[in-house]
C-alpha cells in the first residue's frame, strides 16, 4: 500500500491568483449589469405599446366630430397618459430609482438646483416653495437633482390683474355703457385721400357764370 502523495504548502497568494480574482468579480458584476439592462428595456418594450396606444387615442380627439365623441376620446386620452405614467414610475421603483420629495424643506445643493426665489412672509429663507423639474434618486445617490424656488423673507406677492385678451377685429366691441349705441368716427374726404366728382365742379362753374 503506497502512502499519499503529501499535500502542497498552502503559501500567500500569487499576483497570478489576484489577478485571476479579479477579473472573476468584474465578469460577475458585468453578467449581472447585463442582466439588470436586459430586463429595463424587456419593460420599455411594454411602455412603448402603450405610448403607441396613446397616440392612436390622439388621433381619435383630433378626428372627433361631435361634442360627445371629443370627451369620450379626451377622458380614454387622459386615462392612457396617466396609466403609462404610472408603470414609468413602478420601473423606476424597480429599479431602486425614486422622486425626491423637496417641498417644505431646506434646500440641499446636493440634491437640488435653486432656479428662482419668491418672498413669503412666514416660510424660513431658503425653504422650497415649489419644484419646476422632479428630482431622482439612485439608491443612496443622486440621480438628477430637482430645479427648486425657495422663499426669502418678504411680504407676499400680490396677484397681478387678470391680462384681457387681445382685440379681435373680427369680432364686434361690445356697446358702451347706457345702452347707447357707438357711433362711428367720420373722416374727411381728405383723410380719405379721395378725388372730388367732376359734377360738382361742373355745377360750381356754372352757378358763377350766371
Amino acid at each position: 500500500m503506497t502512502d499519499p502523495a503529501p499535500a502542497a504548502p498552502v503559501g500567500p497568494p500569487t499576483e497570478l491568483d489576484k489577478l485571476r480574482r479579479r477579473v472573476e468579480a468584474l465578469s460577475g458584476k458585468r453578467a449581472e449589469a447585463e442582466a439588470r439592462l436586459r430586463d429595463l428595456l424587456g419593460a420599455l418594450l411594454a411602455l412603448d405599446d402603450l405610448l403607441a396606444d396613446t397616440r392612436h387615442r390622439a388621433g381619435a380627439l383630433q378626428g372627433a366630430r361631435s361634442a360627445r365623441e371629443t370627451a369620450s376620446a379626451a377622458i380614454a386620452l387622459g386615462e392612457q397618459i396617466e396609466a403609462a405614467h404610472r408603470m414609468l414610475r413602478d420601473e423606476f421603483a424597480r429599479h431602486d430609482v425614486a422622486p425626491v420629495d423637496v417641498v417644505g424643506r431646506a434646500a440641499d445643493p446636493a440634491a437640488m438646483r435653486v432656479v428662482g426665489t419668491e418672498p413669503h412672509p412666514t416660510r424660513p429663507h431658503g425653504t422650497v416653495l415649489r419644484e419646476k423639474v422632479t428630482g431622482f434618486r439612485l439608491g443612496a445617490t443622486t440621480l438628477r437633482p430637482a430645479h427648486v424656488v425657495v422663499a426669502v423673507p418678504g411680504p407676499a406677492p400680490e396677484p397681478g390683474p387678470p391680462q384681457e385678451p387681445a382685440a379681435d377685429a373680427s369680432v364686434p366691441s361690445s356697446p358702451p355703457a347706457g345702452g347707447e349705441r357707438a357711433q362711428p368716427r367720420r373722416t374727411t374726404r381728405s383723410q380719405r385721400a379721395l378725388p372730388r366728382k367732376p359734377s360738382v365742379r361742373r355745377g360750381r362753374r356754372t352757378r358763377r357764370r350766371r
